[in-house]
């Protein structure tokens, strides 16, 4: 039997990121944490995750163009013909059933891949999610469409989330949604996001849920609704109809032609 050990446990943390409102009060913390614990500060965030991140005077800029390009290699794809737009308007997936069926294991590296580069690239967040309704059973028409959308990063591999620093704090949000676009069960694809001031903050793209049959598990339904009436009744929320050509949503629920995407983008 060996001695039982007593003393004082020790915690290892790989990577803590702080952030503050000065430099003043990022300093303060920096020296307290020192005191208390044994560390290093590595200065400002430039890295981190595969995210690369600079700040200025002006702002902060956040993104992936190292994992794109990273990611490019990985799948052959460093030397693919750029694309201007990550999915033709002509683009109509469905299950295929009768087309070749394509490396399962592949394709779903692909599309993780590309799923954790939609972090910084809510351009690419539509297609991707299309593309991903297919990895149980992914054929040939499938895997053009995810190459097409890496040939789309071979033109753009610097893009990324702009975080100015003059920006307000109004918050905005844009809501759409296709007409039946999906040509399996006609449902449509809800697209959102939610700007603080000039800022970008959150997004998606989904397909919408079939509901026919109403019961408790559709009660947040009436909640929210009931919620959003009263907040906008008392006017601290204003609902504004969105015209085509301004409603930044439609990026995230269908795909665009060239002028518009990049307008929207």
């Amino acid at each position: 039997m060996g001695e039982a050990y007593v003393g004082t446990p020790w915690i290892y943390v790989d990577d803590i990121i702080f952030d503050g409102s000065s430099h003043a009060v990022v300093s303060s913390f920096a020296e307290q944490m020192s005191r208390e614990f044994e560390m290093s500060l590595m200065g400002e965030l430039q890295f981190f995750l595969g995210l690369q991140i600079k700040q200025g005077p002006e702002g902060t800029f956040v993104h992936q163009a190292k994992y794109t390009r990273d990611i490019l290699k990985k799948f052959e794809m460093g030397d693919s013909k750029p694309m201007t737009t990550p999915m033709s308007t002509n683009t109509a997936l469905d299950t295929d059933e009768d087309g070749e069926a394509v490396d399962q294991k592949e394709f779903r590296g692909m599309i993780g891949s590309l799923l954790y580069l939609t972090a910084t690239r809510p351009d690419i967040q539509f297609a991707v999610c299309l593309c991903a309704r297919y990895q149980a059973s992914s054929r040939t028409s499938h895997h053009q469409a995810v190459k097409r959308i890496f040939r789309y990063l071979k033109f753009t591999p610097e893009l990324g989330l702009w975080y100015s620093s003059g920006s307000s704090l109004s918050l905005r949000g844009f809501s759409d949604a296709d007409h039946a676009g999906c040509r399996i069960d006609r449902k449509s694809t809800s697209g959102t996001c939610q700007l603080l001031g000039t800022s970008l903050v959150s997004w998606s793209s989904r397909k919408q849920a079939s509901n026919p049959v109403l019961h408790s598990r559709t009660k947040h339904i009436d909640v929210r609704f009931h919620f959003l009436r009263d907040h906008y009744e008392k006017g601290d929320i204003d609902l504004i109809h969105v015209v085509s050509a301004n409603q930044l949503a439609d990026i995230f629920t269908k795909p665009l032609e060239f002028g518009a995407f990049t307008r929207l983008r």
